[in-house]
């Protein structure tokens, strides 16, 4: 069994809500990305609309145990305008070098599937092994538990040499789980 830590940020509580869940369900570890300089209301919104816009990072704090402490992460994002949260694009950008195997969670607001994960294997120079969405409808209802525990099984079993084939790569659970 991998030792595997979820990172998350969560501006609204929705990613903060999945989080727990995987955590809950496979008894991991949790490590939270906050930003320095909260944003709430109205002006907050369109911050985060502009960092999004203009790919901007934000000064962040990282609230958890080191990544590289652990056989892989999950990294459990909201998307704002079809691209990953500045957040944690700024997590990305500080702890890229240091980032054992990746899974990333992304978490809408409505349907679309974004290129996060995508995103994801730019900063840290390769792709994620895993990915998956989830919408906050998802969320809220608990449709997305059925989804998150085989995401999380196939994760915390698979061997890192068989991740790395190229057929694998990148592997996003399938909607139908739901």
């Amino acid at each position: 069994m991998k030792k595997v830590l979820v990172i998350f940020y969560s501006l609204t509580g929705t990613s903060r809500s999945v989080a727990k869940l995987l955590c809950a369900q496979q008894n991991w570890p949790m490590a939270e990305i906050t930003q320095v300089h909260r944003r709430t209301g109205g002006w907050g919104n369109l911050l985060c609309i502009v960092d999004s816009m203009l790919h901007l990072r934000p000064p962040i704090r990282y609230l958890g145990p080191h990544p590289a402490d652990f056989d892989a992460v999950v990294l459990i994002s909201p998307i704002w305008l079809m691209r990953l949260a500045s957040p944690m694009r700024s997590f990305l950008a500080d702890h890229r070098k240091r980032l054992p195997e990746v899974a990333v969670v992304s978490v809408m607001g409505g349907t679309g599937v974004p290129d996060a994960a995508e995103e994801v294997g730019r900063w840290i120079g390769r792709p994620p092994a895993w990915s998956t969405t989830v919408t906050a409808r998802e969320v809220e209802d608990g449709s997305c538990a059925e989804r998150m525990q085989v995401f999380a099984a196939a994760l915390a079993t698979a061997d890192s040499q068989e991740i790395a084939q190229p057929d694998v790569l990148p592997l996003s659970a399938p909607r139908s789980l739901a």
